[in-house]
């Protein structure tokens, strides 16, 4: 079963690093099936107990599966394999619109505001067992959150989205659970859950969000959590529409003890209107980051949920972090309450810039989609080909091997620093590079 490759050890922490070493260097192989725990304890001479540990440590560090009766297996995709190898090398001279970054012009000057939380921190030094979340800024993140119609519910201060949503997911999950993800989304997200010892269950996206009937499949097959991102969807630009949200919240409310997970992402850089899901289910939680408004160096995203989810979260968190730095929470305080970014600015500037380029596009004949945000996504028909051929003309796009799962290939183009002229051009190149490439003969 195992070839030529010989698991050894007498102690359960033995038999792990046994099989691990040889999956690190390829000996066993993604989707190799292991021996039956018993078959392994004879094979070895040690109790299957000591076997039945080692494949639990071995799972838990996210190197193998098991499946009930169709026993265990090496992950078919490591989760140290992440998609950031998956990337274009941006040559001198090459505009680069595959990063997802926000344009550095539209984001607010951040000496002013750090000033005033070091003077602030100088006065009264923030010590061990200071309240995790300052006060100012719970008020302001609870005044939003009620007028976007997000329930009521207890605040924690996270490190980013990311953070957040990992936070979640294991304060619920167990190894083997099944997550249901956005596809195409985001690419982080899809390597987090399979790196967590999780399962991934793929939800088609369209300009609304996420299809209703891939959700409803994906919780009939026993989906136990679900990850949303509200607006600004990434890659696709999708956001949640009034009837969507209806309609999505309808086939949660048949599968209450989902663990619902939402993410805004782009709260500051949208003019759409929030729609959220959030108490669809027993167990939910909101998060909403400052990067893409207040600039991705400023780790911070404010999470909301039911009780016991935060309770959780928090606690978790005391465990490791202990809190997010004051310094930085004050200071996205002092930006808020200064004004020092017009969001209603930002967000049509880049609602301005997607649609030039989509409008662009259609002038070609290219179909392409961005409800909101700063991405726009193309399908393609050859995602390498595309690239390659739109890095020669001078444009350096996202693939969307970045963030597929199951859906068509398509290219992910940000729109963010794109300046008056050069929507025009970009559509030129991308049309070019999505025609048909003539047939060489060779005599």
């Amino acid at each position: 079963m195992l070839g030529e490759y010989r698991i050894e050890g007498r102690r359960a922490a033995e038999i792990a690093a046994s099989v691990e070493r040889a999956v690190g260097s390829g000996e066993l192989e993604p989707g190799q099936l292991l021996p039956p725990m018993r078959e392994l304890a004879v094979h070895i001479g040690v109790n299957p107990n000591t076997v039945a540990a080692a494949y639990r440590v071995l799972r838990e560090r996210g190197v193998i599966e098991t499946a009930g009766r169709r026993g265990s297996r090496v992950r078919p995709a490591p989760a140290t394999t992440g998609r950031d190898r998956i990337r274009v090398e941006v040559p001198e001279g090459v505009c680069d619109v595959s990063a997802g970054n926000p344009d550095p012009a539209l984001l607010p000057p951040l000496a002013p505001a750090f000033a005033a939380a070091a003077a602030q921190g100088d006065r009264a030094p923030v010590l061990y067992g200071a309240p995790a979340v300052d006060p100012d800024l719970a008020r302001l993140a609870r005044a939003d959150l009620d007028e976007a119609g997000v329930p009521d519910g207890p605040l924690a201060v996270m490190t980013g989205s990311l953070d957040g949503v990992e936070r979640v997911l294991t304060a619920h999950l167990k190894q083997g659970d099944t997550v249901a993800v956005e596809d195409p989304g985001w690419g982080r997200t899809l390597d987090l859950v399979p790196a967590l010892g999780l399962r991934t269950v793929p939800m088609g996206v369209d300009d609304e969000g996420p299809r209703v009937d891939a959700v409803r499949e994906a919780l009939a097959g026993g989906a136990r959590a679900l990850i949303v991102t509200d607006r600004a969807q990434n890659p696709t630009g999708a956001a949640l529409s009034a009837t969507r949200a209806r309609a999505l919240r309808t086939v949660l409310a048949e599968h209450p003890e989902t663990v619902l997970i939402e993410d805004d992402h782009a709260h500051g850089i949208v003019d759409l209107p929030l729609h959220p899901l959030a108490g669809a289910t027993r167990h939910w939680a909101f998060v909403r980051s400052v990067a893409k408004a207040y600039g991705p160096d400023l780790r911070l995203a404010v999470l909301t949920g039911d009780e016991v989810t935060v309770d959780r979260v928090r606690g978790r968190q005391r465990l490791g972090p202990g809190w997010v730095s004051l310094l930085v929470q004050r200071a996205v305080v002092r930006l808020r309450t200064d004004g020092a970014l017009d969001t209603r600015a930002v967000a049509a500037e880049y609602s301005r810039r997607r649609e030039l380029l989509i409008g662009a596009l259609a002038k070609r004949g290219v179909a392409a989609h961005g409800r909101s945000g700063m991405n726009v996504w193309v399908p393609v028909p050859d995602e390498t080909g595309v690239v390659a051929r739109l890095l020669h003309a001078g444009w350096a796009v996202a693939p969307g091997a970045l963030f597929r799962l199951n859906e068509p290939p398509g290219v992910r183009i940000t729109v963010s620093t794109l300046r008056e002229g050069e929507a025009g051009r970009l559509a030129d190149a991308v049309a070019a590079a999505l025609r048909p490439v003539p047939e060489r003969t060779y005599v």
